[in-house]
């Protein structure tokens, strides 16, 4: 399978795989689009991921939104080993929610955020809250011609498939080392599931 398989399956409001690269986090991401997503969505990257569920954002959502990368906020900040960056920007719950972590409130909100890029009017501190449950990520200006993470990846991916860019995006952990699930074992859970699994270097290559 391939990056068309995988439009295909976005555009079903399905989950594809995807492996970022060798010598970079090396971890196999669960994406699906932000837009649809249910409580039932939530639950499986919950249960059949295990990572921590995000949503991946183009960074003119940052701008737009008026909110930040954390590590530029953060005197304690830094970048991890494997990039000169971090993504991550607030961690909010869409003020309609309860506590926000059920599945039934991060389905709200990761749908909300979707909605919101394509709402100009809207006011972000009025309808999110921070903090929250749901972690944003801010993708690379450039997306993939400035850096090749997840969230560049996955909201290039949305872009593509004339989706909301807006993506959900999970880690697949291993039950079994509490490791990230290493690219072999991603590869036989996507065969075996009947779902498309698909590597960085094949999305940058579009």
């Amino acid at each position: 399978m391939g990056v068309e398989e995988a439009l295909r399956s976005l555009q079903e409001g399905g989950p594809v795989l995807v492996y970022d690269s060798d010598g970079r986090e090396e971890e196999t991401d669960v994406i699906i689009p932000a837009g649809n997503i249910g409580w039932r969505d939530v639950r499986f990257l919950r249960n059949e991921a295990g990572g921590l569920i995000c949503v991946a954002m183009p960074w003119e959502a940052g701008e737009r939104f008026e909110i930040p990368l954390l590590e530029e906020k953060l005197d304690f900040g830094g970048s991890p080993e494997y990039d000169d960056r971090s993504s991550f920007s607030l961690p909010v719950n869409h003020r309609s929610t309860r506590t926000g972590v059920t599945d039934r409130d991060r389905a709200t909100t990761i749908r909300e955020l979707a909605e919101a890029l394509e709402t100009p009017s809207l006011s972000f501190r009025e309808e999110f809250r921070s903090p929250g449950h749901v972690p944003i990520l801010l993708a690379a200006e450039e997306l993939l011609d400035q850096r090749c993470g997840h969230t560049e990846l996955a909201v290039n991916l949305m872009k593509e498939a004339g989706l909301k860019p807006a993506a959900v995006v999970s880690e697949m952990i291993d039950d079994d080392t509490g490791r990230a699930l290493q690219k072999r074992e991603a590869e036989n859970y996507a065969n075996e599931n009947g779902l498309v699994f698909v590597e960085g270097q094949e999305i940058a290559q579009m």
